[in-house]
């Protein structure tokens, strides 16, 4: 039986817990972040966040007529990074909002966790198959076509990457030598990809001195850990 919340917004805390079973569907995925950001934004609706997925993958679509995956995949990016813009938050990197799935939506900047799970809805629902890459310090995503895995960073602007440029990446930006591509490249359970987003929250909250934040993110990780 969940226990009802001490510090966690209720509305939060139960929608979260409502998705655990579906965690490992991209639908439960994505409202299970979303639920995240309920406990900090009054303005968070899940049939408007799922129009507005709906909306960029109508745009894909419309560009890509022959349905073709390469076709697709090239009108996926086209939309996502040249027009609509999604890219890191260079400026603001440990701002809690790019934790946040629905203010990176509205901003198109966010850390790379949250663009690649926009990247991965948005993907799915035009015919492609995504998975998180769950690489130290720099989360990473991969994406299908043809019947080969690309790996892409969305937080530089869709970049693809062989995995030799990725493992050079997350040297560079964690600042340690790693190497070899099944242990740092491998890919992400639905459950290890909110459990980094919890991380991240933690992590802000903790050093911004919010302690009761930090113990509803905590609230969220118990209920995260029970649900196996």
């Amino acid at each position: 039986m969940v226990q009802p919340p001490v510090v966690c917004r209720p509305k939060a805390y139960w929608l979260f817990a409502q998705q655990l079973p579906l965690l490992s569907t991209t639908e439960g995925l994505w409202k299970a972040a979303a639920a995240l950001s309920m406990h900090a934004l009054e303005q968070c609706e899940l049939p408007e966040l799922d129009q507005r997925f709906e909306a960029l993958a109508v745009r894909i679509r419309q560009g890509a007529r022959s349905g073709r995956p390469l076709a697709t995949f090239t009108h996926l990016h086209h939309v996502l990074f040249d027009l609509e813009g999604f890219s890191g938050n260079f400026d603001d990197y440990h701002l809690t909002a790019n934790s946040y799935l629905p203010a990176v939506l509205d901003s198109r900047r966010g850390l790379p966790i949250i663009l690649a799970l926009i990247y991965k809805v948005v993907a799915e629902r035009v015919g492609l198959q995504v998975e998180g890459v769950n690489s130290p310090g720099h989360f990473l995503a991969r994406i299908q076509v043809d019947s080969q895995w690309h790996l892409i960073d969305p937080f530089f602007h869709g970049q693809l990457l062989t995995p030799e440029e990725a493992l050079a990446r997350v040297s560079e930006l964690t600042n340690r030598q790693v190497s070899g591509i099944d242990r740092y490249l491998p890919p992400a359970t639905h459950q290890q990809w909110i459990a980094r987003i919890l991380n991240n929250l933690q992590g802000a909250f903790a050093t911004e001195g919010r302690q009761n934040d930090l113990a509803a993110m905590l609230e969220l990780q118990k209920l995260l850990w029970e649900s196996g």
